[in-house]
């Protein structure tokens, strides 16, 4: 399976903040869309993720006044992306060895939609529910 038939199965909207907003409103937006992280952006250009876990680590280090930082203070310049073409074991390797929990997908240079870990559990639990279904299959018809 690949991370296109991942986003094929996702409400198509990508969900964002610009860079220069408070982790406030950053906080606020997530909530409101029921989401996890948020896509940031200079304009139009991508520039990170942040996460809910961004937002406790900062908590954590900087107290209330964290959410009075812009979101930009808190992102790494590191992205961890994908392609559609890419496989979910690949996706799995890279949210592991990166230890994050989601990944951008672009195609073309473009921004596909953004990938979850739990995108990719529920993806793979069908995997294996499928071969085992088949593996069941291929038993009774032995017998």
């Amino acid at each position: 399976m690949t991370v296109r038939a991942v986003l094929e199965h996702k409400d198509a909207e990508i969900f964002s903040i610009q860079a220069h907003n408070t982790v406030r409103t950053a906080a606020s937006e997530m909530r409101a869309h029921s989401i996890a992280a948020l896509v940031v952006k200079q304009g139009e250009q991508v520039v990170g993720v942040l996460s809910e876990r961004d937002i406790v680590g900062a908590i954590a280090r900087y107290g209330e006044n964290a959410l009075s930082l812009s979101v930009e203070a808190l992102l790494s310049r590191a992205l961890v992306t994908v392609s559609p073409g890419d496989s979910i074991k690949h996706a799995m390797r890279l949210m592991t060895h990166h230890r994050v929990r989601h990944l951008l997908a672009f195609d073309a240079g473009k921004l596909a939609g953004v990938v979850s870990i739990g995108d990719v559990v529920k993806h793979r639990l069908q995997e294996l529910e499928l071969e085992s279904n088949v593996l069941r299959d291929a038993c009774i018809a032995a017998h």
